[in-house]
């Protein structure tokens, strides 16, 4: 039988010993080609069919970002990386919205890290392909057929592996990503902590994905406010005779077997529940509700929890024995507010994915509204930034998205690094002078109005009652100043 050819991957860098360099990382799995330069590398892409591309960033004439980006529009298939000894903010949001990139691989690199960067993109090519193939045969296919490809389809979307993981080469969640990949190759139990909506779940798949499990099936149900009765059917089934109907009940721990279970919520468990997943973890055997016979089972758990469940342990509401079995391996997520590097490329994933489930086609967001979003602390996390994409999708009225559509909440939160008070309630609260209290708030509903009117200082001096020179002064006495892009508008004044 002949041998499969090999993916091809094309390097893109000015400097002769990089090239070779990361060349002799990856030639002996790969079919790797070379260019000196943005116009060497079109040429071969025009022949050759390249499934990645590796680009270094600075480069003389065309910068990777600008090449990368006619490369979307002419081969959109082609997973796109670039690597970068330099994280500019505006670069970074340039290949974000522009050149639809992959992942960022900092300088220097490790040969291992640029091994499993192409190892993942021309996986990822192969999906792509693979799901392109699926829906020609839809059309052919009986009815249980289409449903199974739909199935295949729809985890195709939903990403699999820790590409999936969006993070900047400084990102908190590169040393999360780092333990997870260690942990998931070995088949032992691992908690997951951190505050809700910090992406517990999607890591948890991601790891599945990444060990040796990955072909077989992966489960989740999150325990929040599931009563334990139900839990306990959920998780283990049901016997004949206890739920009307009267038949029985096969439950997640069987139909994972094999493969990997993820229990979210894992603090809001119940007594006989901890005890039962005791028993699963310790003999790796179960018995469903209203059933005496013992069942086998060989899944992986993967447990998540919103808070420290070592406190929940010392408080006696969760069962030491059962932590520390769950607790083999132990990762803790970072809340948003500490990732406020990855807000950008998070904000403009979630676009896409939004604006192309609604049919409405989007560009981006400008560098003001990416800002705003990089300056509030996120309390509810992922789903608090889903939520203000979404509703900033909903209002837009043009391609690229400005300040101006962002929750006013949001544009009156005080920016700094460590995220400030983020409400008119902590300034009530704080110390200070009346004077210096009421003064920030005005200040905050001044930067918040503006914002929203687009920098129009009439249309804000109407709306607040202020006259015009009343509303410069109270400009120059707090240096609040419009952002670039805006200064055409601010000459209304």
């Amino acid at each position: 039988m002949a041998e499969a050819p090999r993916p091809t991957i094309l390097l893109v860098d000015d400097e002769p010993h990089s090239l070779a360099s990361m060349r002799m990382a990856l030639e002996d799995e790969f079919e790797v080609l070379s260019a000196p330069g943005a116009g060497a590398a079109l040429d071969i892409l025009e022949e050759e069919w390249v499934q990645a591309i590796f680009c270094d960033q600075r480069m003389p004439g065309r910068t990777g970002v600008e090449f990368l980006t006619e490369v979307r529009d002419r081969w959109p298939e082609t997973v796109r990386i670039v690597i970068t000894g330099y994280t500019d903010p505006q670069a970074m949001m340039a290949a974000i919205n522009d050149a639809g990139i992959h992942q960022f691989i900092p300088k220097p690199w490790h040969p291992e890290e640029l091994l499993m960067a192409a190892r993942n993109a021309t996986r990822l090519f192969q999906l792509a392909r693979e799901n392109e193939r699926m829906s020609l045969e839809m059309k052919v296919l009986t009815s249980t057929a289409e449903s199974r490809v739909e199935k295949r389809r729809k985890a195709l979307r939903e990403g699999m592996g820790f590409e999936t993981i969006l993070r900047t080469p400084t990102s908190a969640m590169n040393q999360v990503v780092a333990l997870a990949r260690q942990y998931a190759s070995f088949d032992v139990p691992v908690l997951l902590s951190g505050e809700a909506g910090t992406g517990k779940g999607q890591l948890a798949r991601a790891m599945h994905f990444g060990s040796l499990r990955s072909e077989r099936p992966f489960y989740e149900l999150a325990l929040a406010g599931l009563p334990e009765e139900l839990a306990l059917i959920e998780l283990f089934g049901a016997k004949r005779g206890v739920l009307p109907g009267g038949a029985n009940r096969i439950g997640l721990v069987q139909k994972a077997d094999r493969g990997t279970l993820y229990l979210g919520g894992i603090e809001a468990a119940g007594p006989a529940l901890q005890l039962q997943l005791l028993k699963l973890l310790t003999e790796g055997a179960f018995s469903p509700v209203g059933g005496q016979e013992v069942i086998g089972s060989n899944l992986r758990l993967i447990a998540g929890s919103n808070c420290a469940l070592r406190e929940a342990v010392a408080e006696g509401r969760f069962r030491a024995d059962l932590y520390y079995a769950l607790a083999v391996g132990e990762i803790a997520l970072p809340p948003l507010r500490a990732r406020r590097g990855d807000v950008a490329m998070l904000a403009q994933r979630m676009l896409s994915d939004i604006a192309a489930s609604h049919g409405k086609p989007i560009a981006g967001f400008d560098a003001a509204a990416l800002e705003f979003l990089e300056n509030y602390d996120w309390p509810g996390n992922l789903r608090e930034l889903s939520n203000e994409v979404t509703r900033m999708m909903i209002f837009a009225q043009d391609r690229v998205l400005g300040a101006e559509l962002i929750s006013r909440h949001i544009l009156q939160a005080e920016p700094g690094e460590e995220g400030a008070d983020r409400s008119a309630e902590s300034v009530m609260v704080s110390g200070g002078t009346l004077k210096d209290r009421v003064e920030l708030i005005e200040m905050r509903i001044l930067r918040e109005t503006l914002t929203r009117c687009r920098w129009n200082k009439s249309r804000a001096a109407a709306e607040l009652g202020l006259s015009r020179v009343g509303l410069r002064a109270k400009l120059d006495r707090y240096g609040i100043a419009a952002p670039a892009g805006r200064q055409d508008e601010e000459e209304d004044i």
